[in-house]
């Protein structure tokens, strides 16, 4: 599943294990940061549709047990009996409070002895084992991409929790005047997914050709200040603008908002990590439901992109800007603040077309349902993509400002039902050619 001389480069097995050694460090470090808190905010649950941060906690290091220690280092099982406990397909988020879970003290002494291992089943480890799971240290790059999916969902929950000083905030870049509000892109052939990114989960692969006519898409993701347009046009209640399900879902749970928004007079206000604030208005909106960006897109005279679309837009590269890794002047990533930057942020982060912030900042809800591409092949477990695939879940692309950097790329496909708001996801527009 890698290619291998590409996920080498010059640095060799031994620049390899010790940049997977650094970055395991990192994300480790990440988690506990996330859950450097009172053991009453740990072991809450604090939605219902998010489980308790202490169970996350060691989720993850039960995964990298499963999969470094026992699949690929042939370790007998630290802990058999939790398994059933960590296992997400066993019990549902919000059964999760009522499991004998580890508490936070004992879940970290967990995740801390396995990591320990870990870190020497790789100093042992052949990288250029033709295995799948070895091959380019594919194994590793799967548990560190899924802790760091692990601590945005942290993030969400803290959010969620509403309390204060729990998330540290930086700072960010000044947005620009946007120029042309839509970017064109020709019609033509392009390669969606990949054959050759080293650690691609199987729901990006295979690199396929695809013919594309063309169409407009926005430059940049929609705003604060453009949805409050859709919302005080009363957009949430004209049934024009729809889908039966979605009308029914706003109505029945009285969404009349993005999640976290309440209007005070004349100014509309958001809470983010326990503070009040006014929303900003030159920020990519987020917290908004694949129903409410749909809803948008038809009151706009537009519609959401598809995901094909969409990472055609990026220009046929590993990022937009190019296949250098993410830095600071070309994406929102990594939680450098605990928001979206203002659009226009980024110049230096627009694709070859010109369409700017695809990575970053919000995730970005499209129209495609979570379908596998053709020729794909199940690796290395089913529950990870292949159950999810139908008409059930909505892709999302790009990233947000929670996503790490190791954890997104053109080609990375995100889902989730068309009801969820609680992920920090937002959308940008299409229209097809006239």
């Amino acid at each position: 599943m890698t290619d291998l001389d590409a996920v080498l480069g010059n640095a060799g097995p031994t620049g390899l294990k010790e940049r997977i050694a650094a970055e395991l460090e990192a994300v480790r470090a990440r988690s506990l940061t996330y859950t450097d808190a009172d053991d009453d905010v740990l072991v809450r649950q604090h939605s219902p549709l998010m489980s308790p941060l202490v169970w996350d906690l060691a989720h993850v290091g039960n995964y990298e047990e499963l999969w470094v220690l026992r699949e690929v280092g042939g370790i007998e099982p630290l802990r058999p009996e939790i398994d059933d406990l960590y296992d997400a397909f066993k019990y549902p988020r919000k059964d999760r409070p009522s499991l004998p879970l580890l508490g936070p003290a004992e879940a970290r002494k967990y995740i801390s002895g396995v990591r320990g291992r870990v870190l020497d089943v790789l100093d042992l480890a052949d990288l250029t084992d033709p295995d799948p799971l070895r091959s380019g240290g594919y194994v590793f790059g799967l548990v560190l991409q899924h802790e760091h999916q692990h601590d945005e969902t942290m993030l969400a929950t803290l959010q969620l929790s509403r309390r204060p000083g729990l998330v540290r905030d930086g700072a960010l870049p000044q947005g620009r005047p946007a120029g042309d509000s839509e970017v064109h892109i020709p019609a033509g052939v392009f390669t969606m997914g990949t054959d050759t990114v080293a650690w691609a989960y199987d729901n990006e692969r295979p690199a396929h050709r695809l013919y594309l006519p063309g169409y407009w898409i926005d430059r940049h993701p929609v705003t604060n200040a453009a949805y409050m347009e859709f919302v005080e046009d009363g957009g949430y209640r004209d049934p024009r603008w729809w889908l039966p399900q979605g009308r029914e879902w706003a109505e029945r749970n009285g969404v009349e908002a993005p999640l976290f928004w309440t209007r005070d007079g004349d100014t509309w206000w958001r809470v983010r990590f326990g503070r009040e604030e006014p929303v900003p208005p030159d920020e990519p909106v987020q917290h908004v439901s694949w129903y409410e960006a749909d809803a948008y897109a038809r009151w706009a005279g537009k519609r959401l992109p598809t995901e094909a679309e969409w990472e055609k837009a990026c220009g046929g590269r590993g990022y937009p800007w190019g296949d250098a890794d993410p830095g600071p002047g070309q994406a929102n990533l990594g939680h450098r603040a605990a928001r979206p930057a203002p659009v226009g942020a980024y110049p230096d982060g627009a694709s070859p077309y010109g369409v700017e912030q695809l990575i970053g900042d919000v995730w970005e809800w499209t129209d495609s349902w979570f379908q596998p591409y053709p020729g794909y092949r199940c690796f290395p477990y089913e529950e990870y993509s292949k159950v999810f695939f139908g008409e059930t879940y909505r892709v999302l692309r790009g990233g947000s400002w929670a996503t790490h950097p190791s954890a997104v790329r053109t080609t990375f496909r995100n889902w989730d039902y068309p009801i969820r708001r609680q992920i920090f996801a937002g959308f940008r527009c299409a229209r097809s050619e006239e």
